[in-house]
């Protein structure tokens, strides 16, 4: 199913991120350093090499989740997928159920630790090809400042190079590995930018599907429509 969902990412992704190569404005640009690793090819591929290696517990993964599900469920007497404070408190009472999901928890964060931990060490090399990549397309386009799309009011589209960016990235880490080394620890900074390159894709490959399922609507509902007489 992630490989699924990554692979709907990425398409989305790409999308998003093939806007026309353009000058910076007054040597002012922006760009998203998470967005550049997420697009980046280095990713993409260690991410479908991960998801290989880790077949089997990513299967194991989905069981246990399921699991947890139903195991939540019974709780959830609206069924809105979510427990608000009554169903939480309902929940307690229920020590074997509590202590099911618990051991759950326990089992899905064991298993998920060393998928993680290989995806991290794939960010944490791309990341350090970051300032590379940067100081490359500041160069090619004479710009003196970079901004956060964040930290900006108004983004015009011709001064967005996280395209730009990710073209350097893709030259300069066109590969990493996925093999983490033994006793390796990511950094702060790594680990941070692992979240934001998952809510990245995660929500990219949400966009992405509800554009196809749009898409697979339209000709059911124009199959559905009257035919109109002449």
């Amino acid at each position: 199913m992630k490989a699924r969902i990554l692979g709907a990412a990425t398409l989305a992704l790409s999308a998003l991120v093939a806007s026309p190569v353009a000058a910076q404005v007054n040597g002012v640009a922006v760009a998203d350093p998470a967005v550049a690793v997420a697009g980046s090819q280095a990713l993409q591929t260690a991410y479908n090499q991960i998801g290989t290696t880790f077949q089997a517990q990513r299967t194991q993964l989905e069981q246990l989740q399921q699991q947890r599900s139903t195991a939540l469920r019974q709780f959830d007497t609206d069924g809105d997928g979510q427990l608000s404070q009554e169903e939480q408190t309902a929940a307690q009472a229920n020590s074997g159920a509590i202590a099911q999901i618990q051991g759950l928890d326990e089992q899905i964060n064991t298993i998920q630790q060393p998928i993680t931990l290989a995806r991290i060490f794939v960010i944490e090399q791309i990341a350090q090809q970051l300032n590379p990549a940067v100081q490359a397309v500041v160069q090619a386009n004479a710009i003196q400042l970079i901004l956060s799309p964040a930290s900006t009011l108004y983004i015009a589209d011709p001064v967005d190079v996280t395209d730009d960016i990710i073209a350097q990235l893709n030259t300069l880490a066109p590969t990493v590995s996925t093999a983490v080394p033994q006793g390796w620890q990511p950094q702060q900074q790594s680990a941070q930018l692992f979240q934001q390159v998952q809510d990245i894709l995660v929500t990219v490959a949400a966009q992405q599907q509800a554009l196809q399922q749009q898409q697979a609507q339209q000709p059911a509902a124009a199959a559905a429509a009257p035919v109109q007489g002449r």
